[in-house]
């Protein structure tokens, strides 16, 4: 929909009607109206600010350490061989890969000028993998049940600022649905309250 102009003369009585979609900020209709030119100055005005060379460091220095970690636990498993391998086999392929992308990233990576700034909003993942651990520490203690529940509550209402009614329904259905799953039909050994 396209704006009105009133005639110049200023005989006409039809008022001017604001464009849906045209300029920068207007995006009802998805944003149809702009050109790529306009797409990427807007994205790029709205971008935070990049990292520098000392952020990208610390996060590949932060991603080696995980991988390092993991290549030992999975050692500490066993790896046994590719006809008969043990529980910590494919964990040892993947820290691998872990670590030498952290280390590519360390030594090639360190100018990357794509990589944001740390802000409020980088604290996302790392609450989420915090929420995580404690549902899985949780579950022999209590099931799965209520720490499946507030897990999905958490994700979905404080990091997915979805609405109160969409995360308490969403949440009961995953908690059902996996209960049903697992519980249910498969038998598994699970740990669960009811």
């Amino acid at each position: 929909m396209k704006a009105i102009n009133p005639m110049p003369g200023g005989g006409d009585s039809v008022r001017a009607v604001p464009a849906v979609g045209v300029g920068p900020k207007g995006a009802d209709d998805g944003g149809a109206d702009f050109t790529p030119e306009q797409l990427a100055a807007q994205w790029e005005e709205d971008k935070p600010p990049a990292a520098g060379p000392l952020a990208n460091a610390a996060s590949s220095l932060v991603v080696l350490g995980a991988g390092i970690g993991a290549v030992a636990l999975s050692l500490a498993m066993g790896l046994g061989t590719p006809a008969a391998p043990q529980p910590g086999l494919w964990p040892f392929l993947i820290s691998c890969v872990l670590v030498a992308l952290g280390a590519f990233q360390l030594v090639i990576g360190r100018h990357n000028r794509d990589a944001e700034k740390f802000t409020r909003m980088s604290l996302a993942p790392l609450t989420g993998l915090v929420t995580l651990a404690a549902m899985v520490a949780l579950m022999p203690l209590i099931g799965f049940e209520i720490p499946a529940l507030v897990l999905c509550i958490i994700w979905m209402r404080f990091l997915g600022s979805e609405t109160w009614r969409s995360t308490l329904l969403v949440s009961a259905i995953v908690v059902a649905a996996f209960y049903g799953i697992f519980v249910l039909a498969l038998n598994t050994s699970i740990p669960h309250l009811f």
